[in-house]
């Protein structure tokens, strides 16, 4: 679980790291605010519609499987793990 949520963290962060690569290439300071101040409301639409889409897209990507799930349960006191049925 902790993985899913650093990917998405980090996909709504990748538009303001590119941006500040954009700020170092122009030889501009990435430190300072005037040159983040007009774009920051744009850099976190855009990268939460990022983190929406891979969301949406890896929900219909993920593998399915047929059946029903049965959960763990004990059979003449054996533990039978869950399984799709």
């Amino acid at each position: 679980m902790l993985r899913a949520i650093i990917e998405e963290v980090l996909l709504f962060v990748l538009p303001f790291c590119i941006f500040a690569g954009y700020l170092v290439v122009n030889r501009r300071n990435p430190f300072d605010v005037e040159h983040w101040s007009r774009h920051v409301f744009a850099l976190a639409v855009a990268g939460a519609l990022l983190a929406i889409a891979v969301l949406i897209y890896g929900g219909f990507i993920a593998p399915r499987s047929e059946g029903a799930y049965e959960p763990p349960h004990m059979e003449n006191g054996v533990l039978v793990p869950g399984r799709f049925k």
